[in-house]
């Protein structure tokens, strides 16, 4: 039987369809699904949600069991679905956002890149590598599927630190084809099954390096009509990167415009407009959640004709891969060992890998046009030395993240930017390291 363990399980949504979409494969359909959580009545949610669907999609063939021991939720496990977010809604997002405010500086998102998403680094990696150390000792050859953010620098961060075989998941390259021709208005006009195309670089920034159809080029036709397109729309931070870098990048425009130090800048509020920036966004999602979890809740936990589509989230076709030995392409997060050979060494890279028995592995991109992987290092830096912070607990490191951050730097000056820290640091508090007092090297 197959062991798979779900940390965070208290994500009653992704929950619903990971662990819904393992039940409708049939190599998987007789699974122990252990659900572990902090937060008890979300996990009860959970499991009550998810043996509803057992038995009216899987004749109740899966065994759900709840475990408020999260060492022997991991006991013997095949697989980990790592879906945690550390400081929740309140207080750490809410803090990630307002205190850069007071500084003049604005997210959209603030879950990958920015003083965001160094900060949700800070306070998810020492958890993450707590339970991935437990793994190591009670499942040391079980995978360890992540999809919690920042993607690049939590997996980076666990294969630095582990010897846990860890993967990157997440939904951007998948939709990044069929949103960019919806966006383009041709989604009815083409059938994708008569496409070609490829994708590589890092999470939330690799691109559509080609794409083809019946072997011929379409990136011209892409091209032209994005720059009939005319803004605001929603994707109006890629097509202006596209523009610029010659190729379409895979994650959205919201998150995007603060990956850059191009769009959300104070000296050109315009800019906030005329390419239509949703400032606060990841706070209003939020909200929009909270505000609705009553209803949906309804649907979801307590229907009990509750039933399940299989979604495309890659997990199910992961494990059912390396199971089966029936393989299947995914976009992973890897560690770089010349797989992209015009970025650093060892930093996390989101490539094609092979699925089957053997597990996950990557394949061999090659060099990324120059300005591509020129854009992809200013988020690498960022990234790698927000790693060593959470890894070495120095201080000076999370500074010179900071420092580093292409949005930051743009926006704010260096005294600025240390004092930002320092503000951020004091107002999460406990929640930053599970380890002494991080080191002051200055």
């Amino acid at each position: 039987m197959t062991k798979i363990t779900f940390i965070g399980a208290g994500s009653t949504i992704f929950a619903k369809n990971v662990l819904g979409d393992a039940m409708l494969t049939p190599s998987l359909a007789d699974s122990h699904i252990a659900l572990y959580d902090i937060d008890e009545k979300r996990l009860r949610e959970s499991e009550a949600m998810l043996k509803t669907i057992n038995k009216n999609a899987n004749q109740n063939r899966a065994e759900i069991q709840v475990y408020h021991d999260r060492k022997e939720a991991l006991r013997d496990a095949d697989f980990v679905v790592n879906a945690i977010q550390v400081g929740g809604y309140k207080p750490s997002t809410v803090i990630d956002f307002e205190i850069p405010k007071k500084y003049g500086l604005r997210q959209t998102i603030g879950d990958t890149m920015g003083i965001g998403g160094i900060f949700r680094t800070l306070r998810t990696l020492p958890v993450m590598l707590e339970f991935a150390r437990e793994m190591e000792e009670v499942c040391p050859n079980a995978w360890l599927l992540n999809y919690t953010n920042p993607m690049a620098m939590l997996t980076m961060g666990v294969l630095k630190a582990t010897s846990i075989k860890t993967v990157g998941l997440c939904h951007s390259v998948q939709v990044c084809v069929p949103e960019l021709f919806e966006h383009l208005g041709i989604k009815e006009q083409y059938d994708l099954a008569d496409f070609q195309w490829k994708i590589a670089g890092i999470n939330h920034m690799a691109f559509l390096l080609e794409i083809t159809k019946d072997g011929e080029d379409f990136y011209p036709t892409i091209r032209q009509l994005a720059e009939e397109k005319e803004n605001p729309h929603r994707d109006s931070v890629r097509f202006e990167l596209m523009k610029r870098f010659g190729y379409y990048i895979t994650e959205s425009s919201e998150h995007n415009a603060e990956y850059h130090p191009y769009f959300i800048k104070s000296k050109y509020p315009e800019l906030i407009d005329e390419l239509g920036i949703p400032l606060d966004e990841y706070l209003t999602r939020c909200e929009n959640q909270i505000r609705d979890w009553e209803t949906m809740r309804e649907d979801i936990v307590d229907n009990g004709d509750l039933t399940h589509k299989r979604s495309r989230e890659y997990a199910s076709y992961i494990m059912d891969a390396i199971k089966t030995g029936n393989p299947t392409v995914i976009a992973g997060n890897v560690l770089n060992k010349g797989l992209i050979t015009n970025l650093p060494e060892d930093v996390c890279v989101e490539v094609p890998c092979l699925v089957d028995k053997n597990g996950i592995q990557p394949t061999y991109v090659g060099a990324l046009p120059t300005q591509l992987a020129a854009l992809n290092r200013t988020n690498i830096n960022v990234q790698e030395l927000t790693v060593e912070a959470a890894l070495t607990l120095e201080k000076d490191k999370i500074y010179q993240a900071a420092y580093l951050d292409p949005h930051l730097s743009s926006e704010l000056s260096l005294a600025d930017i240390t004092q930002l820290v320092d503000d951020l640091i004091e107002a999460h508090g406990c929640l930053l390291y599970t380890s002494p007092s991080p080191r002051d090297t200055r």
